[in-house]
């Protein structure tokens, strides 16, 4: 976006608000418009400021309806033969630990797609606190719209939109660009570009496996 990523030399801008601390990104494909209806979850750790870890699981979801296969590509034979939530919550749940919080684009959605499916379950949601990548992407270089796409295609960030987790290495990779920019606007003489996708541990655009 012209004008969107830098200062004009001489002012200093607001530094935004960026979380701090180890986390945790997170993308959930749904079935249908249930709640608890998620058939696939992309996790992505970040620790020390970089990608440390991944992980991607198809799930079963409660019932054989689909919906939402013209979005991410998915079907009830794609995960019929997968583990529901119930039985990947202790692999889900145990990537989670050591996290500060967790990071999602729209993480209103991710948010009431996992609690759902904890109550599903009967599963104790975990109580970290979330953070929107929208809401970060506005913030941070006034970037609109703030689709996921939009947001990547405006910072360089490889993605292979609605694969899970696709979707959450570019969450991740928002935070930290974020990160970046949030120290660099410090600094009057310096641009807050968000950095090169090497610096933070990711292929550069055009350069992530599908």
């Amino acid at each position: 976006m012209e004008g969107g990523f830098g200062s004009r030399r001489g002012k200093t801008r607001a530094a935004p608000s960026c979380p701090a601390g180890d986390f945790v990104a997170i993308d959930f494909e749904t079935a249908n418009a249930g709640a608890d209806s998620a058939c696939a979850v992309g996790l992505v750790k970040v620790s020390g400021g970089r990608i440390v870890d991944t992980a991607v699981h198809l799930i079963r979801p409660p019932t054989r309806q689909f919906q939402f296969t013209f979005i991410h590509g998915l079907a009830w034979r794609d995960v019929a033969e997968c583990d529901d939530f119930g039985a990947l919550w202790p692999t889900i749940s145990g990537f989670l630990a050591g996290a500060t919080f967790l990071a999602a684009h729209n993480a209103p959605f991710d948010r009431r797609v996992l609690n759902a499916c904890c109550a599903t379950y009967g599963l104790t949601a975990p109580t970290l606190p979330f953070h929107c990548t929208v809401r970060l992407a506005r913030q941070t270089w006034s970037i609109r719209p703030t689709k996921l796409s939009d947001v990547c295609r405006a910072l360089g960030i490889a993605l292979d939109h609605h694969e899970a987790l696709s979707d959450a290495r570019a969450c991740a990779a928002i935070v930290l660009a974020a990160r970046t920019t949030s120290i660099a606007a410090t600094r009057p003489e310096e641009p807050s570009a968000p950095p090169d996708a090497a610096s933070i541990g990711l292929r550069p655009a055009g350069g992530m496996p599908a």
